[in-house]
This record gives structure tokens, C-alpha cells and sequence, in this order.
């Protein structure tokens, strides 16, 4: 399959993100899988069975990504998350507005997706809002500040940022053996503490979510990483990965995808815009949540209660695509698609997030008293 033109493979990248995508769409909108809601449900009420459920997402995404790293199946360093540039201070930054963005935005970027497929009109203007402000992070008047201010804090780590480079240089031991140890360690401890629960091993839906959103990542890695690799691409003479808009090897992302979404519909005549990996598994999101809506009799049609409500998604969106620009993913990004890499940024991003999050409701519990 390797060895196929590039064209050829587009299709097969772009048509497995899409399928993976619909699978997590649609048993995330069984499950009530949601970031936020897990920080919210521990925050506010003390019930921890939706941030379990996140952290077992993270264990089964730690464990079969590295499975398939020490295999030798996939090279998780040729993703961005791993990369010797660590820019810690926008890691802080963007994953702290991005928990502030998606409490204000009912939802992180995946879960916008899940609501607009359960008929969601507030999650669309969001969805608009966080895509506007990402393609600014990305190329235009946010970006300024990104890479003029933020990402100048920064340490060049020559080994790379994952947790086994760092160890293996440290220690002397094998990179592979230090993948195994770190992944057994943290992925065996995350899923021991998602189980110490009756009450959550009582509910097949928080097994189903964790599970299956845990897999879709590893799933992700295969269909970019070993489907989509080409170790000599015949016009560059490269490596390539196909389909993706980073040229690295991705998984599931939830903030430039749909940056990169609009633009496509906006030039949708310019032929040189093409469906990529971030754009397949956005729309499949919707649709395998439209589906199961449909199918369960549950689509409803949802908008705003008032002016303020109006307000706080747009502010919500807008955070949400430049802290998760900024920081180089979302509660999926980073806290699932990255840890999966054992990258330092992907854990202080998760921790950011959950702070900017827990603190903002907080506030918004300070002032209703």
C-alpha cells in the first residue's frame, strides 16, 4: 500500500478518518462523552464517573499507541507533539483559555461537533466562531501574538519532549523500553483508578465512551501513520504523510480541522483545496452523531435563551480557537491524542485546561450567589 501514488491514498486516509470520526460521533452522543462536562460534574456536583471516563479515553490511547510505537507499526515522534520545541508558556496559556473557552462554549471543539449533529443551533455559532479564530491563530492577526510573544518562551529539548526520550537520555536505557514501562505504568494506573468506582463500573455507557474514544485515537494513528505513509514521495522524494494538513502524521484534533473545514467550503472552487484527514473527521463527527439522533429520536432543535447566552458561546468559540491553536490541540488534541505520544506539553496542556475550566465555573457559581 505504501508504495501506491500519493492520489491513491487520499482516499483511503480520508475515508478511515471519516469512518473513525462517525464511530466516536455517534457513541459520544450515547454516552454523553464530554471534557467539559467531566470538570463540571467534579467541580460542581463532586461526581467524578465523566472525568473517569475521560482518563480511561487517555489510558486505552496511552496503551495501544504505544503498542503499536514499540511494534515498530507507526513512529509517534514524526507527529507535532513529541518535537524538541517546547513552548511551555503557550502550552499554559492556550490550554487554560481553551478550558475557559469551552465552559463559556458549553463544550469543547469535539463536543460543539456532537451538538450541531444533535441539532445544536448554539453550537454551530460556535463551531463558526472557533474556526474564525483559528485560522487567525493560525495565519492571520492572532498568530502575531502566538509567535511574537508566546511561543518566543521556549526551550529546544534536543531529544524531543516525550517522556521516554528524556528518560532514555537520562538513563541510558532504550527509548522502546521506557515507551513500555511509562505506558504500562500510566495507563495501567489511569484504568485501576477509573474501575476503583462501583458506581462507574455499575454503567456500560462509561466503558463504552472511554473505550471506544481511547481506540479511535490509536485507529487514528494507523490510518495517518501506516496507511497513509509514503517512505518516498515521487515528487518530493520525501517522506510524506498524505491527506493531512500539517504533513505530519495525525489523529483525532478538534480546533484546526475546523479551521481548515471553512476554508475549504469558502474556496470550495479552488482546486487546490482538498479534503484532508482534520476536515474528514470533523464532518464524520457530525454525521455519526446526526445519525444516532436520528436513529434514537432525540435530534432536537436548540438555540439561545438570551443576549448573554448569545455572548458567552462567541467569546466561548473564539478562546476556544486560539487557545487551542496556541497549544497545540484541545481536551482531544492534547489531553487524549497527545498524552497518547507521552509528550510534557500534552500533560501540562490537560492540566491548563482543567484549571482555566474549574476556575472559570467557579466564577460563574460566585456570581449566580
Amino acid at each position: 500500500m505504501n508504495e501506491a501514488n500519493p492520489a491513491q491514498l487520499v482516499a483511503y486516509v480520508t475515508g478511515g478518518a471519516f469512518v473513525l470520526a462517525f464511530v466516536f460521533g455517534a457513541v459520544g452522543n450515547k454516552t454523553n462523552f464530554c471534557t467539559m462536562g467531566a470538570v463540571s460534574d467534579w467541580v460542581n456536583m463532586g461526581d467524578r464517573n465523566r472525568m473517569r471516563m475521560w482518563l480511561l479515553a487517555i489510558a486505552v490511547a496511552l496503551l495501544g499507541s504505544s503498542a503499536l510505537q514499540v511494534a515498530g507499526v507507526v513512529d509517534l515522534s514524526k507527529s507535532i507533539y513529541p518535537g524538541p520545541n517546547f513552548t511551555w508558556l503557550s502550552y499554559i496559556v492556550g490550554g487554560f483559555l481553551f478550558g475557559v473557552g469551552m465552559t463559556l462554549g458549553s463544550g469543547c471543539g469535539s463536543k460543539t461537533l456532537i451538538r450541531i449533529g444533535g441539532g445544536n443551533l448554539k453550537s454551530l455559532v460556535v463551531y463558526v466562531f472557533l474556526g474564525i479564530a483559528a485560522y487567525m491563530t493560525l495565519r492571520g492577526l492572532f498568530g502575531a501574538l502566538r509567535v511574537g510573544v508566546l511561543e518566543k518562551a521556549s526551550i529546544t529539548l534536543a531529544t524531543g519532549q516525550d517522556l521516554p526520550s528524556l528518560a532514555a537520555a537520562a538513563t541510558g536505557m532504550a527509548k522502546a523500553t521506557w515507551t513500555a514501562i511509562l505506558a504500562a505504568v500510566m495507563g495501567g494506573a489511569l484504568t485501576a483508578y477509573a474501575y476503583a468506582s462501583k458506581e462507574f463500573r455499575a454503567s456500560f455507557d462509561h466503558t463504552l465512551g472511554g473505550v471506544v474514544t481511547g481506540l479511535v485515537v490509536v485507529g487514528g494513528w494507523v490510518v495517518s501513520g501506516k496507511l497513509g505513509y509514503i517512505a518516498e514521495d515521487p515528487q518530493t522524494l520525501q517522506e510524506a504523510f498524505v491527506a493531512t494538513n500539517t504533513g505530519r502524521m495525525e489523529s483525532f484534533s478538534f480546533v484546526s480541522p475546523l479551521a481548515y473545514t471553512l476554508e475549504y467550503l469558502m474556496l470550495w472552487t479552488d482546486k487546490s483545496k482538498v479534503v484532508t484527514y482534520g476536515i474528514a473527521s470533523a464532518l464524520g463527527v457530525i454525521a455519526g452523531s446526526a445519525a444516532y439522533a436520528l436513529a434514537t429520536r432525540t435530534f432536537r432543535w436548540e438555540g439561545f435563551r438570551d443576549a448573554e447566552d448569545t455572548a458567552n458561546h462567541i467569546v466561548g468559540g473564539i478562546l476556544m480557537g486560539f487557545g487551542g491553536i496556541t497549544a497545540l490541540g484541545c481536551t482531544i488534541g492534547q489531553a487524549i491524542t497527545g498524552i497518547s505520544t507521552l509528550a510534557l506539553g500534552s500533560f501540562i496542556t490537560f492540566a491548563a485546561i482543567v484549571a482555566g475550566s474549574a476556575l472559570t465555573m467557579k466564577y460563574q457559581y460566585w456570581r449566580m450567589t
